[in-house]
């Protein structure tokens, strides 16, 4: 009896060790983003996250969410310095996340300030 219930316990260990691995390695895509950054925060009660949103039309109609992992401190001090500016954001895209990860599937790991299309001349 104790040998199935230690196989039963080190079968769900494992299973849960490769989830994480899965969550963490893993991308269903990723690519690029721009427009104007309008908001960038670490908020929650607990574990902090940092979460943003980005303006992709000029009504603000078309709203990007976004999360940075805070491993990311370049990319997080370039979204503090960069807010209202218009940018550009290479994502990837999780199949799920965990809650001290942060709140969206799109995770932020590069930011470039960019010119806005609509102050071009």
């Amino acid at each position: 009896m104790k040998k199935i219930l230690g196989i039963i316990l080190a079968t769900i260990a494992i299973m849960a060790v490769l989830w994480y691995a899965f969550l963490y390695f893993a991308t269903y895509s990723d690519g690029y983003r721009s427009g104007e950054l309008i908001k960038f925060s670490s908020k929650g009660y607990i574990v902090k996250t940092w979460e943003g949103e980005i303006s992709q039309g000029i009504s603000g109609a078309q709203i990007f969410s976004f999360s940075v992992m805070d491993e990311e401190k370049e990319v997080i001090q370039k979204l503090q310095e960069y807010q209202g500016r218009y940018v550009k954001v290479k994502y990837e895209e999780r199949f799920g996340t965990f809650f001290f990860w942060g709140d969206t599937k799109y995770f932020i790991t590069e930011v470039v300030l960019e010119q806005s299309p609509h102050l071009r001349r």
